[in-house]
């Protein structure tokens, strides 16, 4: 029998934030634990010692979202610990976009097409923070050569092929992927599906963004691969979600290209694990 004791569990209180009722909402893969409290105004985001710069890189990315004025979460407090890290943040109000109707999607989708061009009109020069493609591609080897991809990420069509072989044919466009991407680099969110976008229930305006933990510099098309593609569970049939692609793009001010759209589509799947 050991003579050490199990370390204590990892909540807000072990951080000293002792002040009003924490619950659970989710575990993250790295070992990150969620709370949000009672009030609903605040949630709190702790991690054991090992993953304390992964939160420290996502702590100074939410303060300086928040510094910008854009709409999301901003940062209350922050505790370190040898046990780990704790950051508290701002509940962000509103419904988020996967979980309105298509109609209601719809009616939301020129104050997402706005709020998303607002983000990627900050100037490039002011953004500290980076997602490359080298750097994401850095990751994307990483996780395939753990074998550590995780199948339901990826499109159905891909399942059965092996994640290296799917890796092999990205990497091979890199030479031009890395010219588009100096061309048109913007302040990208990093993961912009439809769950981090959330909607005014009243209006179905945007009021914020949240999950800024992969927010920098990348390739606007990266952004829009998820968001589109994502986008697509909620329209009806493939008509519309052309139609809603079409009108999306008209109101935000950009020429897609497909091919680019679906080379990040393809890429970020491989970056999870």
């Amino acid at each position: 029998m050991s003579d050490h004791a199990a370390p204590p569990p990892l909540t807000p209180a072990l951080f000293g934030l002792t002040d009003g009722d924490w619950l659970p909402v989710t575990s993250g893969e790295s070992g990150a634990l969620v709370f949000r409290g009672a009030d609903a105004t605040r949630y709190a985001k702790c991690v054991p010692a090992a993953d304390v710069a992964e939160l420290t890189a996502e702590r100074d990315r939410v303060a300086w979202f928040s510094e910008r004025g854009l709409p999301g979460p901003r940062v209350l407090d922050w505790r370190r610990t040898d046990a780990g890290a704790c950051l508290l943040t701002s509940a962000v109000p509103g419904v988020p976009a996967d979980q309105v109707s298509a109609d209601e999607l719809r009616a939301a989708w020129e104050s997402i097409a706005d709020a998303v061009r607002r983000l990627h009109a900050v100037p490039v020069a002011e953004c500290p923070f980076r997602r490359g493609l080298d750097g994401v591609v850095a990751v994307a080897r990483d996780v395939v050569s753990r074998d550590a991809v995780n199948p339901d990420f990826l499109p159905e069509e891909q399942r059965h092929t092996p994640p290296r072989e799917l890796l092999a044919r990205l990497t091979g466009q890199l030479a031009l992927r890395r010219e588009q991407e100096a061309a048109d680099t913007v302040v990208g969110h990093g993961d912009l599906c439809l769950p981090n976008i959330l909607l005014d229930p009243r209006t179905l305006d945007v009021s914020g963004f949240i999950d800024l933990g992969r927010l920098g510099l990348a390739d606007r098309h990266a952004d829009l691969a998820l968001l589109l593609t994502n986008a697509r569970e909620t329209w009806p049939d493939e008509a519309r979600a052309r139609a809603s692609d079409a009108a999306f793009a008209e109101r935000y001010g950009v020429a897609l290209d497909h091919d680019r759209l679906r080379f990040y589509l393809h890429l970020d799947p491989l970056t999870w694990g």
